[in-house]
């Protein structure tokens, strides 16, 4: 009895472990793994990987500001005071250059996911709604800003 026990201190110690026993739990897989990308995210590098691919043939996209938007705004097209009816659901859209503003090109993720069954598909539409927004933009035919355009692979 010449050892007595220290007095507990009044600061709370660090959970090592939780109530059950098992350890704390961490994420299903680190973060350099695919498994951990969202689904936005992964959508957001569909696109970066099409515009990656039509800068090398047009360079002057550069300037241009490629932004991917959930839905499209609930005015749908001609504005806020214009309902929906019978119109389809837009997949992209371009906006040109004005006042100090870059030239915009949108994609809708929602839609476009909707559409689509696997990967292979979205990224395929993903390139078609790209080049078709890209040529809108440039007063272009879609099949001259990309050749691949259309062909089914």
């Amino acid at each position: 009895m010449d050892d007595p026990v220290p007095p507990r201190s009044a600061e709370p110690r660090p959970r090592r472990r939780d109530r059950h026993g098992r350890g704390m739990r961490g994420p299903v897989a680190p973060p350099q793994v695919p498994l951990s990308a969202s689904r936005a995210e992964a959508f957001t590098d569909l696109v970066q990987d099409s515009v990656e691919r039509l800068e090398r043939r047009w360079p002057q996209l550069a300037d241009v500001d490629f932004l991917v938007l959930e839905v499209p705004p609930v005015g749908g097209p001609g504005g806020p005071d214009r309902e929906w009816h019978d119109e389809a659901v837009p997949l992209g859209g371009s906006i040109a250059a004005a006042e100090g503003r870059p030239a915009r090109v949108v994609i809708y993720r929602r839609p476009v996911e909707i559409r689509t069954k696997g990967r292979d598909e979205r990224a395929a539409l993903v390139h078609e709604v790209v080049v078709e927004q890209v040529a809108d933009l440039l007063g272009l035919s879609p099949e001259s800003v990309d050749p691949r355009y259309g062909d089914e692979d």
